[in-house]
């Protein structure tokens, strides 16, 4: 499977996951130039991300290697002289013996191909590899950008908040200068205005952090972005978590053990053909200075006891392959945990948000009009206005929270099933 055919894969199967108006259809309008959207975030680190990219390396290592495993055994040239700068009639080089021959060895048991076939198995698991780790860092930047997009969605609660409290500070300076509001509550208000607009300080900067984060996901250290596209409430279809677990045993995480055990079995079918003994041969012409006479050479080598010396890198190959089954069953146990968790903390999520929307949030937002009615009228103090304020800001919090809970467990949903939510 090549580079771009997983990119586009992980594109298809991240690339329309979450946040429903934070990925445009075809004809939709541009988004601002200074607005980031999830699609947008996706395609810069499929390209541009440094751990996925050094894959890309490691693949050419491993065709580089693949390439050296198919040479047949190098010959050897070597030059041998005997009986020289002796004694007596060996002094000199009269006596000489010269040869000058040529040696390969002939592999025997397949190792050739074997080693090629481990060399396959090599490429396809670390393409599997990058897959995984591809569809692991999509999850963990859509992760980011949903907590980034829940703390701008707070950022502007806190900036209605603080325009709420600096026109409830000016409605109290006015009424304490005809003298119908104590100073203390104008000090109270100055107070809430202060701590207002500290929370949204504390926000800006937060949603600051995020975008570094954010950018290092595609190798910038520069958020040229001020906005992120989307909703945090469009949580789209549920499906039954047996559909869901049915999908995930197809995903690339456990795809990678079905790669890693083939691995290894054919890293033990080389270690089997690694037991049979090589023949070493050589072939040559001797020199005999003495008579200027020359004479073929020849021979044979084996090395004895090979299958004794290989037993234990079998047994080696063996010991991982068993152990590839019981890590597999391990990780199906950690995912169907993992992907219930994730389903439960999803739907409750979901519930959670909806509830505020259509039933909390109404009613607090008109119990807050008719306590600033009845403020206005006098029948309420200021603490009840500011008790009914803060009731209203916090369940809008809580629907933001709830929200944010959904779609981070989509998003791990979708990492572990490797395909998108809604079909």
């Amino acid at each position: 499977m090549e580079l771009n055919t997983i990119t586009r894969r992980c594109r298809r199967l991240l690339g329309l996951m979450l946040l429903g108006t934070s990925i445009h259809s075809l004809g939709a309008p541009a988004t601002p130039a200074n607005t980031l959207t999830l699609q947008d975030a996706l395609t810069r680190t499929l390209a541009h991300n440094p751990a996925l990219y050094q894959y890309r390396f490691h693949k050419a290592a491993l065709l580089a290697s693949k390439q050296n495993d198919a040479l047949s055994p190098a010959l050897a040239v070597e030059l041998n002289v005997e009986n020289i700068a002796g004694t007596g009639a060996k002094q000199g080089v009269q006596e000489a013996e010269t040869t000058l021959a040529l040696s390969s060895v002939i592999e025997l048991g397949g190792k050739q191909q074997a080693r090629l076939t481990y060399a396959d198995a090599r490429i396809r698991h670390a393409q599997y590899q990058h897959q995984a780790t591809s569809l692991d860092v999509l999850a963990q930047l859509t992760t980011h950008y949903i907590e980034s997009l829940a703390t701008q969605a707070n950022r502007e609660l806190a900036q209605r908040s603080l325009d709420f409290t600096h026109s409830l500070l000016d409605t109290m300076s006015e009424r304490a200068q005809r003298g119908a509001t104590p100073e203390a509550e104008v000090l109270r208000a100055k107070a809430a205005v202060a701590r207002a607009d500290m929370q949204l300080t504390a926000l800006q900067r937060k949603f600051e952090r995020q975008k570094i984060q954010l950018a290092r996901y595609w190798g910038e250290t520069q958020t040229p972005f001020q906005r992120l596209d989307g909703s945090l409430f469009e949580f789209g279809a549920s499906e039954p978590f047996a559909e869901l677990y049915q999908r995930a045993q197809r995903s690339p995480a456990l795809q990678v053990f079905a790669s890693e055990k083939r691995l290894q079995e054919a890293q033990l079918s080389l270690a089997h053909a690694d037991q049979r003994s090589d023949l070493t041969w050589r072939l040559g012409v001797k020199h005999f200075a003495a008579t200027d006479d020359a004479a073929l050479t020849a021979g044979v080598s084996m090395p004895l006891f090979a299958n004794q010396r290989g037993s234990t890198q079998v047994k080696a190959a063996q010991a991982k392959r068993d152990a590839i089954d019981y890590a597999e069953t391990d990780q199906r146990l950690r995912l169907h945990a993992q992907l219930f968790n994730a389903y439960s903390l999803r739907q409750q999520g979901i519930d959670n948000a909806t509830k505020m929307a259509e039933v909390v949030i109404p009613a607090l937002e008109q119990a807050l009009e008719l306590t600033q009615t009845a403020y206005d009228n006098g029948r309420y103090q200021y603490q009840d206005l500011m008790a009914a304020r803060e009731e209203l800001l916090a369940a809008r919090q809580a629907r933001i929270d709830a929200a944010t809970t959904a779609l981070v467990s989509q998003a791990l949903i979708e990492q572990l099933t490797g395909a998108p939510f809604t079909q």
